[in-house]
Parts: C-alpha cells; sequence; structure tokens
C-alpha cells in the first residue's frame, strides 16, 4: 500500500474485504495458557484483551509421565473464564490449539476434551512440526525481511524452523522446552547441556539452515532480552525486533545459566514464576547458538498466536507493509483530516527525488503520522508524539527505523531543536539518519505552515528544488500565505538542503 493509492472509496473498498468481527485465540502451552482477542482480521488488529494464566500443565512430566493434575484444573479453571470473556466480546470467530505437553502425555487426549467442555469449542493439537510452521508465520508477520531461523521455545519443547522471502522451509521440533528440561535434568543446567548437545547433534541439516539470525519466541527469551536491555540501560523498552550480538547473548547465557535461584527471585525485570524457568531458556540459547554460525538474536514479539492469525488473513491482507497499516490506522483515528497525509506525502516528494525504498517508506509512514500530536497540550506535542511513535504497538519496523521516524515527528513539531538527549535513541542513529529525520521534518512543518492541516490546499502551491535554490511557488491571488511564518521555515529547510530559499509569485 501506498498513500498516492489511498482515498476514501478504496479504504472503504479495502474494508470491505477484511472481517470486522473479533477474533478470539487461546494458545494452551505447557507452562501458560493465553488468551488473545483481536480487534478484527487485518494486518495490524488491536489487541482488545490479552490475559495468560501460568498453569504449568507440563511440569514433571517426564518423572510422573503425566500432564500435572494441579496444572490441569487451573487450565480449565482459566479456560472457563476466557469462555466467558470471548463472549463478552461478541468473539464468534474462535481458535484454540495445545502444543507439546498435550500432544505428548498419555492423559493428553483426556484433558483435551475436558479442556473443549470448558473452552466450548473445538481445540487443536498441534504437531511438532505444525507448531514449528505456524509460530514462524507470527514472525513473517512481524518481521516481513526475515532471513534466518526462527525458533519457538515453550515451556515442552524447542521448535525451529528457517523463514526466507515470506516463507518457511525445514522444520524440527526438540524436547529442550525448559520445564521439562528442569525435569529431565532434575535442575541441573549442566545436565541440561548435555542433553541439549546430543539432541542437536542428531540434526545433520540443523547448521545448513541456520543463516546470520535466530529470531527468537517465546516467554523465557523475552525475559532473557529484559534483562540485556538492563544490562546495557537500552534506552528503547521496545521488545519486538530487540537486537543481542552473537557475544554478548552468549556471555549472558552462561552468567543467568550460574544464577542461584535467590538471585533470580530478586530479579525486578522477571516475574517469580519465569525466574525458574529462565536459566534453562538460557541454557537452550547458548547451546543453538554454539551448534549454529548465527551472528545475532533478534526478538520477536509475535510467535504462534499471530501465526495463527496471519495464516486466517486473504492473501491481498497478508501483502500489505505492517508500518504503513498501523500508521494509516493511526492517522485515520487521531489526525485532524487523514487526507491530508496523503497531500503531504506526494507535496514533500520533489525533496527527496533520489531515495531508495526504505527512505520512500519511512517518509510515507511519517506523513502518516504527522499530526497525530494535535490534541496535546503545545509544550507536549513536540516529545509528546515522538514518543507516541517510538512505543506504538506496531511491527515491521526495525529499533533504527521506528526511532528515525519518531524523531523526524519531533521535528515536525519542533524545528530544528535537538532531540532531547534524556531520552537516549541518538545512538540508534547514524548521522545520515539524523538528517533525513531532520529533513523530513522540517518539510511536513513547512506544509503545516501553509496548510493549516487543511485538505486541498497544499496542492496549490509547488516546491522545487534546484542545484542552487529551495523554491516555493505561490499563486500571486495567495500571496499572503506566504507571511513570516512560512518564510522561516521555508529557510530552515532550505538550510539543512544546502540550498537558498526563494517565494516565486507565479
Amino acid at each position: 500500500m501506498t498513500l498516492a493509492d489511498t482515498s476514501v472509496a478504496a479504504s472503504a473498498t479495502r474494508s470491505g474485504r477484511v472481517r470486522t468481527e473479533p477474533v478470539a485465540i487461546v494458545d494452551i502451552g505447557s507452562n501458560s495458557v493465553r488468551l488473545v482477542i483481536y480487534e478484527s482480521f487485518s494486518r495490524t488488529p488491536a489487541v482488545v484483551h490479552n490475559e495468560k494464566a501460568i498453569c504449568a500443565i507440563g511440569r514433571n512430566m517426564v518423572s510422573c509421565g503425566r500432564l500435572s493434575e494441579a496444572g490441569i484444573q487451573s487450565a480449565l479453571q482459566a479456560l472457563a473464564r476466557y469462555r466467558m470473556l470471548a463472549d463478552a466480546h461478541h468473539a464468534t470467530s474462535r481458535e484454540a490449539v495445545a502444543t507439546a505437553a498435550a500432544r505428548d502425555a498419555p492423559n493428553g487426549g483426556d484433558f483435551v476434551r475436558r479442556a473443549e467442555a470448558a473452552w466450548g469449542g473445538p481445540i487443536r493439537i498441534l504437531s511438532g512440526e505444525q507448531e514449528a510452521h505456524v509460530a514462524a508465520e507470527g514472525v513473517i508477520a512481524g518481521i516481513p525481511e526475515a532471513d534466518g531461523l526462527a525458533a519457538d521455545l515453550g515451556g515442552g519443547s524447542l521448535d525451529i524452523v528457517s523463514v526466507r522471502n515470506g516463507r518457511t522451509g525445514d522444520a524440527f521440533t526438540f524436547p529442550f522446552g525448559p520445564l521439562r528440561l528442569i525435569d529431565l535434568a532434575k535442575g541441573d543446567c549442566s545436565k541440561a547441556r548435555d542433553i541439549i548437545d546430543k539432541g542437536l547433534s542428531k540434526v545433520g541439516g540443523l547448521a545448513s539452515i541456520s543463516g546470520s539470525t535466530l529470531f527468537a519466541v517465546g516467554g523465557a527469551w523475552r525475559s532473557f532480552a529484559r534483562v540485556d536491555m538492563e544490562e546495557m540501560r537500552y534506552p528503547l523498552h521496545v521488545l519486538h525486533q530487540y537486537e543481542i550480538p552473537r557475544a554478548r547473548a552468549l556471555k549472558l547465557a552462561r552468567v543467568i545459566s550460574q544464577m542461584s535461584k535467590k538471585s533470580l527471585d530478586r530479579m525486578r525485570l522477571v516475574s517469580r514464576r519465569r525466574a525458574e524457568a529462565l536459566p534453562f531458556g538460557a541454557v537452550v540459547l547458548e547451546r543453538l547458538l554454539l551448534a549454529t554460525d548465527i551472528e545475532r538474536v533478534v526478538i520477536s514479539a509475535n510467535g504462534l498466536r499471530e501465526g495463527l492469525l496471519h495464516a486466517q488473513l486473504v492473501p491481498e491482507e497478508r501483502q500489505k507493509d505492517p508500518l504503513l497499516e498501523y500508521a494509516a490506522g493511526a492517522n485515520r483515528r487521531l489526525s485532524r483530516a487523514p487526507a491530508h497525509a496523503s497531500e503531504l506525502f506526494r507535496w514533500i516528494a520533489p525533496l527527496f527525488a533520489n531515495e531508495g525504498s526504505e527512505a520512500r517508506r519511512i517518509r510515507e509512514a511519517a506523513s502518516l503520522f504527522s499530526d497525530i500530536g494535535w490534541r496535546r497540550h503545545p509544550d507536549d506535542r513536540a516529545t509528546g508524539a515522538s514518543g507516541q511513535v517510538l512505543t506504538a504497538p506496531f511491527v515491521g519496523a526495525s529499533h533504527r527505523i521506528r526511532a528515525l521516524i519518531a524523531t523526524a515527528i519531533f521535528h515536525r513539531y519542533s524545528g530544528d531543536e535537538e532531540y532531547p538527549r534524556a531520552i537516549g535513541i541518538h545512538g540508534l542513529l547514524s548521522a545520515p539518519d539524523h538528517q533525513l529525520a531532520l529533513k523530513i521534518g522540517l518539510a511536513a512543518r513547512l506544509a503545516f505552515a501553509i496548510s493549516a492541516s487543511a485538505v486541498g490546499e497544499l496542492p496549490h502551491y509547488a516546491l522545487r528544488p534546484n542545484d542552487t535554490r529551495l523554491i516555493l511557488e505561490v499563486a500571486r491571488r495567495r500571496e499572503a500565505i506566504a507571511g513570516e511564518p512560512v518564510q522561516k521555515r521555508l529557510a530552515a529547510l532550505a538550510q539543512i538542503f544546502g540550498l537558498k530559499a526563494e517565494i516565486v509569485l507565479v
């Protein structure tokens, strides 16, 4: 989707093809049972409700040979509650799946029958390969350019699959979930290392599908990333697409695997129920990195549940750009005149004649976000709107791109003021990134001075750069529009391009 294609009619046509009813998805894992209710079947649906219960149905399954009865009771209670919540939201579209513990335990079938009664609908037991592919679909939904190995670490299993060009490849599943490892290794991380190494050594094709990036899915690995963020004093607290270099991931994995229970319990970033699994999740990551040539770990907040939703979208919806779809939705909800964004995008285009596809995408997203701060207090518009973009729940953008767009929005409201150092995202951007953000922001700032966000105003004027000058063409009958505010903003924009500003009456 591009802004040039968007219109009220086109938007209405698109929305007509999207199923607009809420959809409820339940994921019954070895450790947790989760409900997510999405607003609709769309590329970037809002999450209406997200809830999990740590039931641990797979606890001690190896030593006892069965699902935990206490865990089963807890899961049934959670599912009965989830059914009522789905009913309350009128989620007529529902899907429920069960993974490693339910498929491997002798009493898994009996549990699923009881769970179906509590949930009020069918529950599909996924095979290990199905689980791997569905989780990888979730990774692709959130990181369309993903190229490497998607790995989903649940309580009972590790499921890995290659991803490239929007497709999933060979899949493998291992009984290496933290709950199962705790049982198999009797709580000993050293024994867990041996178990994992033996299992990975039996897969001859693992190294050949590894690629350079591991896309890590699962609660244990998200907790691992939170610890790394804290250690690095990372300025952007967004887990999705958070990147950890190989050497740092290996070092932290070894440290966490050697921590005592008392030390783990004192960690504020990780819940006590997650803390037990964290050392074993760290060991799995360590051994997987050492068994492959992976150079970096990238956290995916998307996984099985997002994969289930993504798989149900019509092909046209699946192909949409998730960043631009989210930005377009924010523009519709928050801007004074949503159609102004497409005019802005086209109007400033002559300044960026040689931009590549990535820069164009960034400029398009910034145009869509450009008026979201208009209801804020004037003193808060620049930092508030920028922060809103910085932490917005969209996918399909690296932290660098997220920071670049947010910085552009800051300059759209503040002019050429320096982005606040206290926010700390300067290190995420290169000098050319800062320049691009400033150019987009100042161009948008000029456009809003001319149009006041009124649809149909910008096309009356033309912005035309040449080798030495940045020319704003104004019809003589509209000369009054080019007053001091416009002159100042045109001069600031011209300066950042190394040009002289000129207003030409035509």
